[in-house]
């Protein structure tokens, strides 16, 4: 069985500190937690679970802090977690059996990483991170701001999962102030840092500004494919959100240059033609959404409702306004069994079973 040391960093993390450290206390052989400056109980918590307790100055530099915590480890491999992550009971039994069976050949371990989970417990938005590696290929963090460990050599995707649960709000200025100090720098952005530096200009409503580097984006040949494709999102994002339909549907469009069809988008195209009350090419891009296969192993942000339910309860309300109350049944019915809990879902089934329909559900 192969050894781990847990590494964190942390700062003002008492009030979600000992539920991550509860979750992953049995799963590890050492954990490693780096404070950058915390001001609460978060150094007291971690003391209840480890002595190996290090402070690092904060120095605006992410990556420098998680490998600052990743030059304290010993064990044969290194798994990282952020305070606010929890791993679910299932996800600690595969991760148990994945440490009984792991072996030294490994370098790189993928986990899923979700992010919101509804009302079904199926996850809002889910990706994969490398999440286990192994220490003696000493593996650097890159990047001030969310930064990412650059690995090689063999990796495989694990099913187990890592879920995001936030309590606490960031300071709401910290990332957009480092990447204004890299400017101020005269630092050059690299792809990566266009597209996430894009993130905030939008995540602050500077629609302009994340539109500018968006397109750069698009325009860089050395930028991740993945990352074009959630820029296109963005765009599609925004430009509906202003009513430009058309806009926004030369962004989806634009998404299938750099993969295979995503559900995301076949069903946005569904909606600009539903909206224009086509309803049969509008019934044409949600049917396609449903033979869409969400790529098992895909590095992409996959949100579940565009893959299961969404293009069923759509097709639902289309083959409805056309009188075709037996299609729109049966796809309310498909949505349900993806989303059996869903508000809407049920109240389209009250007005089914009112008009005779009998539902499984």
């Amino acid at each position: 069985m192969i050894t781990i040391s847990l590494c964190m960093i942390v700062k003002d993390e008492e009030l979600t500190l000992e539920r991550c450290l509860n979750c992953a206390k049995d799963l590890v052989d050492e954990i490693i937690i780096v404070d950058t400056g915390s001001k609460d109980k978060t150094v007291e918590i971690a003391k209840k679970f480890t002595d190996k307790v290090y402070y690092f100055e904060w120095i605006q530099d992410f990556a420098a802090a998680r490998n600052y915590s990743f030059s304290k480890a010993t064990k044969e491999y290194i798994l990282w977690l952020d305070a606010d992550d929890i791993i679910s009971e299932e996800s600690q039994k595969k991760f148990k059996t994945l440490k009984n069976i792991l072996n030294n050949s490994t370098d790189s371990v993928t986990m899923l990483y979700n992010l919101g989970i509804n009302e079904d417990g199926v996850p809002a938005l889910s990706y994969r991170r490398n999440r286990l590696v192994k220490r003696l290929n000493n593996f650097r963090w890159y990047g001030r701001v969310h930064d990412y460990i650059l690995v090689g050599g063999n990796i495989i995707n694990s099913d187990v999962a890592i879920t995001h649960k936030k309590i606490k709000v960031n300071e709401p200025n910290r990332n957009l102030n480092i990447y204004k100090k890299m400017i101020e720098e005269n630092h050059e952005f690299n792809a990566r840092e266009v597209f996430y530096y894009g993130n905030e200009l939008y995540d602050h409503k500077m629609f302009d500004k994340a539109i500018t580097q968006y397109t750069k984006l698009l325009d860089m040949d050395s930028a991740w494919y993945e990352d074009k494709i959630s820029a296109c999102n963005k765009l599609v994002e925004y430009y509906t959100s202003i009513k430009k339909p058309l806009e926004a549907l030369k962004y989806c469009f634009r998404s299938f240059l750099y993969d295979k069809p995503r559900a995301e988008f076949a069903f946005k195209i569904g909606n600009y033609f539903h909206d224009k009350n086509n309803l049969e090419i509008a019934i044409f891009w949600y049917q396609l959404t449903t033979t869409l296969k969400k790529p098992v192993n895909g590095w992409g942000f996959y949100n579940d409702a565009y893959w299961t339910w969404l293009p069923h309860v759509q097709l639902c309300v289309c083959y409805d306004k056309q009188g075709k109350k037996d299609l729109a049944f049966k796809h309310n019915e498909k949505a349900l069994s993806y989303s059996p809990n869903n508000k809407i879902l049920l109240q389209n089934k009250k007005y089914y079973e009112n008009l005779g329909f009998k539902s499984k559900f």
